[in-house]
């Protein structure tokens, strides 16, 4: 199977289906025809016994994927046509559910700018006994709450199994880390050097396996389990755990604005102005979100996910976050509840009630 369009090429070679992402204009952001072309070629491959595994990477260097085409998400809903909102999580969250439970290992090649997305098509790797590759150039983030979104595509089930509050405090934040911090996050499994990939991809191509464990082996033998540096996450262990183990936005920041030694504080200082530049209802949902992903399963997750997507198109600020940041890039968002103080535990409630019931949810065929 060769397929290429605009955005997207695949083929298979040597007992490995190979997806390579082709959208360097917009980092890859995730359009619909590129999120229909992989699951079609990963429904393909599943009971093909002579595929053994799936390498998806970029073709460029600034991007794995940035996210999904949030400027098409943004001009559905100013032209009111909810159906193609729907439609395209609906197609993405599925897509993410085939990647998790997909029975052949997974591995994802992850250079540069990893985020929103790009995170929902990669980290399900591990889940499938495959890896996520990072490198030094890897930036990952779910970066939600600056457009008054929350962490989608199934992440919050990954966040939620972080190290200590590592989770919360990057869904919150919507904080970018390195290959390091991905490696002590559990959100990347092995590093390799950036001028290492396209030799990977190659010898991939041209050398024979005899099994997905195989191919996997031969990767993880080419990298190594460290990046080399230091993790900033590891460092700022004690304070991430101590200022967002638990309680809403409100009590984080609280306890952020409350530290007064000299590093902590600094530390401190700065995340605590992060945070009063997201939305503040969208952190609330972040963090109950996570919290909520702790004891779900991955199809629970994205049903989720879903039903809070309406919401926040609805009734959140995710049409003033991405006017703000994306269209306009005025960087001066009107959130709906300006502080997050003044967020209500009713207003988050509100956020996860479903528009659909159990029997007719568009996810409600997923299992884990």
């Amino acid at each position: 199977m060769n397929e290429t369009i605009d955005e997207i090429h695949i083929e298979r070679a040597r007992g490995i289906g190979f997806i390579a992402l082709d959208r360097p204009k917009a980092l890859n952001a995730l359009s619909t025809p590129m999120i229909h072309a992989i699951h079609g070629a990963l429904d393909a491959w599943r009971d093909d016994e002579s595929v053994h595994a799936v390498v998806i990477y970029s073709r460029h260097g600034r991007a794995f994927c940035a996210g999904g085409d949030v400027r098409f998400l943004y001009q559905s809903a100013k032209a009111g046509e909810r159906e193609a909102i729907d439609e395209f999580f609906t197609d993405e969250y599925q897509l993410n559910h085939a990647i998790f439970t997909y029975p052949k290992p997974y591995i994802a090649l992850l250079n540069g700018v990893v985020m929103g997305g790009g995170m929902g098509i990669s980290q399900g790797a591990r889940h499938t006994g495959g890896l996520r590759v990072v490198t030094g150039s890897t930036r990952m983030a779910m970066p939600e709450t600056r457009i008054g979104l929350f962490p989608d595509v199934g992440v919050s089930w990954f966040l939620a199994r972080t190290p200590g509050a590592i989770g919360r405090y990057l869904a919150a934040t919507g904080a970018t880390i390195d290959a390091a911090d991905a490696l002590y996050a559990h959100l990347a499994d092995v590093y390799m050097d950036e001028d290492e990939l396209a030799a990977l991809v190659g010898t991939l191509k041209q050398q024979s396996f005899a099994s997905g464990g195989e191919v996997v082996r031969f990767i993880e033998g080419e990298g190594r389990p460290d990046a080399g540096g230091e993790s900033e996450l590891a460092r700022n262990r004690a304070y991430i755990d101590k200022h967002f183990a638990s309680g809403n936005g409100a009590a984080c920041l609280k306890s952020l604005e409350s530290a007064t030694s000299g590093a902590e504080h600094e530390w401190a200082a700065h995340v605590a102005a992060e945070l009063r530049e997201r939305s503040p209802l969208s952190i609330d949902v972040s963090l109950e979100l996570i919290d909520r992903a702790k004891t779900s399963t991955m199809a629970e997750t994205l049903r989720r996910d879903l039903g809070l997507t309406r919401a926040t198109f609805h009734h959140g600020d995710v049409m003033e976050g991405i006017r703000a940041r994306i269209v306009d890039k005025d960087n001066q968002p009107k959130w709906k509840v300006t502080h997050v103080e003044h967020v209500t535990p009713e207003a988050v409630l509100r956020m996860f009630e479903s528009p659909w019931a159990e029997a007719g949810h568009p996810l409600g065929h997923l299992a884990d």
